[in-house]
């Protein structure tokens, strides 16, 4: 009997994927609970419940319902509740939420009016610290008065230098603080205050009478961001005493299991972004000095491999249960792998190396199984377990198997290649569905956002929407990029648009040369700083015959203090000073300073709400153009943010995608015509 033909990915199967997050496993080892996301097609609402499966390969149940977002889900210590966050009584307001894992209704434990964000159980099962930043009391005032909410907000009185953020809007005059929650009655009780410090990343001792986390206790954090440091307060509220560490971001710290030691993720200095986030250790008793663990091996302790579908979360350091190891993640070479090194400082050794990404990870209490979401470039992800003592690992669902078993991808071959400079640059080309060596076919280098981010071994759903239409796409991590150590990520500290420039072209060069590639039919596309390359590109170049800018940086003199990032941007570039100070700098690194001399028709898309990358910096783009007598088009999305593209509105997105391959089938698909 003949396999039926399978279809290429479409844009509507956005709609249709079944994706994965937030996994963790049962102190007995037994079972992992984890968030099923999909989205609902009538009302483009987008929602999430928990599900369980078990362990030892039985088939994995949907444990809530609801067209609601439910996340977050932690196991209590015992094993016999889950505590989650869920929007299930009001779809803007998330509480936190029990349910017995033995059946039963999920009841409410909070009623707090605000924003929740991480929180953990304590050791003994009777409380919950949550990071949680209450809603200004205007607000809800506004909310409750019929009339006032009719009239709205009367103006916005701003002291703070960050007062906003993308996808959030503008930020509350509330920070955030450190709540204890009673996990029996729900009774919630502040333990930090204060209207000028946040306190984030809360994490209990092993005898719970201890709580760990981060906070900027500078004169004024938003312009001191980096001057973060790791805190020490009883759980039952008081003093807070600071531990001995450089000077540098920190986070997510954990405490060891002897309540010795504390790991954390950090970095040494001042709006030093290229440097490599690593593993540290301190003492928890301020005797001793913290100790980079992973600094001699040049390799980021992160989760920074891009997809356009669910996000890889970033997991604290995992103590094992002796104290003499921790487990961490590291992006590198385009995977990000799960990898363990001794407390001392030697011995690394690779978990889980496969080519993909390793998400969130934990393991059993007795040490004997470790949990994981793994995705890679044909699989958005599943849940996996691994035996410690077997050092094997089995695959435990199967969501979206049956969609995509159904859809030819194409086919995605990997290459390493010589830069500009003689160094060695990775790159990955995504071959058509149908795919005919013989042929040429037209092509769209796509570009990534960050900088300080990568492609690599992970699902990227545009890419497969572009091949399915016959296009060759490639991609590469050019430098600027992480993954491949810090000379790598530095070489475009304040030089923007130099070596990354560089390693693209010679990218282009490289796969130009391929039989199968139409030298006359090359277009290229990005977002972020993507979209800022893009910019760049056209105004230096003619070697494409269409782009499309997307979400772009264009002027970094108006970028400056315009975006959610803010001043901020001046350290993005390499800089100690703002744009009076230096105008050339700033000017000499924005495409618009180039963009008298493009020629590519250029589709710029922006979104309305985008706060990282502020819609005039689109807007500039179009208009330069315009004026040129450059064909472009401007594609705007209201209401949505920076992260159309991955988190939009379903419908959005399919919109966008659409508009994409219109520009690009309007100027590489004529000879076909």
């Amino acid at each position: 009997m003949a396999r039926p033909e399978k279809r290429c990915v479409t844009a509507e199967d956005l709609y249709r994927f079944q994706l994965i997050s937030d996994c963790a496993i049962s102190p007995d080892g037994r079972h992992m609970v984890f968030c099923v996301h999909g989205v609902e097609r009538k009302t483009q609402k987008k929602h999430a419940n928990l599900w369980i499966v078990p362990t030892d390969g039985g088939r994995a149940r949907q444990f809530t319902c609801g067209k609601h977002v439910d996340s977050q889900p932690k196991w209590s210590p015992d094993g016999n509740q889950i505590a989650f966050l869920s929007t299930r009584s009001d779809e803007k307001q998330a509480q936190t939420y029990i349910i017995s894992f033995h059946g039963g209704e999920a009841c409410p434990l909070t009623n707090l009016k605000g924003t929740f964000d991480t929180f953990e159980w304590s050791p003994d099962g009777k409380q919950l610290v949550c990071q949680f930043r209450k809603r200004d009391r205007d607000a809800i005032e506004r909310e409750e008065d019929e009339e006032k909410k009719k009239l709205g907000i009367l103006s916005r009185h701003i002291r703070r230098v960050f007062y906003k953020l993308d996808d959030t809007g503008y930020l509350p005059k509330e920070r955030w603080h450190l709540w204890i929650i009673d996990a029996r009655g729900g009774r919630a009780r502040q333990v930090t205050h204060g209207d000028v410090y946040d306190e984030w990343e809360p994490s209990w001792s092993p005898n719970g009478d201890q709580i760990v986390f981060c906070s900027n206790r500078s004169k004024d954090p938003d312009l001191d961001p980096d001057a973060i440091d790791l805190f020490v307060m009883p759980s039952s509220g008081g003093s807070m005493r600071k531990l001995d560490a450089p000077f540098g971001r920190k986070m997510l710290p954990r405490f060891s299991p002897d309540a010795q030691w504390i790991a954390y993720i950090g970095c040494e200095g001042r709006g030093q972004w290229w440097k490599n986030d690593c593993l540290w250790v301190v003492a928890a008793t301020g005797q001793h000095p913290a100790r980079n663990l992973t600094e001699q091996f040049d390799f980021d302790v992160s989760s920074s491999t891009l997809t356009d579908m669910s996000a890889p979360a970033m997991t604290p350091p995992t103590w094992s249960r002796d104290g003499g190891r921790i487990y961490f993640q590291v992006s590198r070479h385009g995977n990000t792998v799960l990898t363990s090194i001794s407390r001392k400082g030697d011995n690394l050794e690779s978990i889980v190396g496969d080519e993909g990404v390793v998400g969130t990870f934990s393991f059993d209490k007795a040490e004997r199984t470790l949990a994981y979401f793994h995705a890679n470039a044909t699989d958005p992800g599943q849940i996996w377990v691994y035996g410690l003592s077997s050092k094997r690992a089995r695959k435990l669902t199967h969501f979206s198997e049956n969609l995509l078993r159904g859809i030819d991808l194409g086919e995605v071959e990997a290459a390493w290649f010589e830069g500009a400079a003689g160094n060695d640059v990775q790159g990955w080309i995504l071959k058509p569905p149908g795919f005919d060596q013989s042929k040429q076919y037209p092509s769209i280098l796509e570009i990534h956002g960050g900088p300080l981010l990568q492609y690599g071994n992970l699902f990227m759903h545009e890419f497969y929407y572009l091949a399915a239409h016959g296009y060759v796409v490639y991609f590469c991590n050019p430098r600027g990029s992480r993954g491949y150590g810090e000379a790598h990520a530095k070489a475009i500290w304040n030089a923007w648009g130099t070596a990354d420039y560089e390693d693209l072209m010679a990218w282009v060069e490289f796969v130009a040369k391929k039989p199968y590639i139409d030298h006359e039919r090359m277009g290229v596309t990005g977002g972020s700083y993507g979209g800022f390359m893009t910019n760049w590109i056209i105004g230096h170049t003619n070697r494409f015959k269409a782009a499309v800018t997307q979400r772009c940086v264009s002027n970094q003199i108006s970028a400056w203090g315009s975006s959610d990032f803010n001043w901020i941007f001046e350290q993005t570039i390499g800089s100690d000073q703002p744009p009076w100070e230096n105008f050339e700098q700033y000017w000499s690194q924005s495409p618009l300073k180039y963009m008298g001399r493009a020629t590519t028709p250029t589709l710029v898309i922006h979104s309305e709400q985008d706060l990282r990358c502020p819609l005039e910096q689109g807007e500039q783009v179009y208009v330069a153009l315009k004026k040129q007598g450059v064909d472009t088009e401007l594609v705007l999305f209201p209401d949505e943010p920076h992260g159309l593209s991955r988190t939009g509105r379903t419908d959005r997105r399919i919109e966008r995608l659409n508009h994409i391959l219109r520009w690009f089938d309007r100027y590489l698909k004529q000879r076909e015509k």
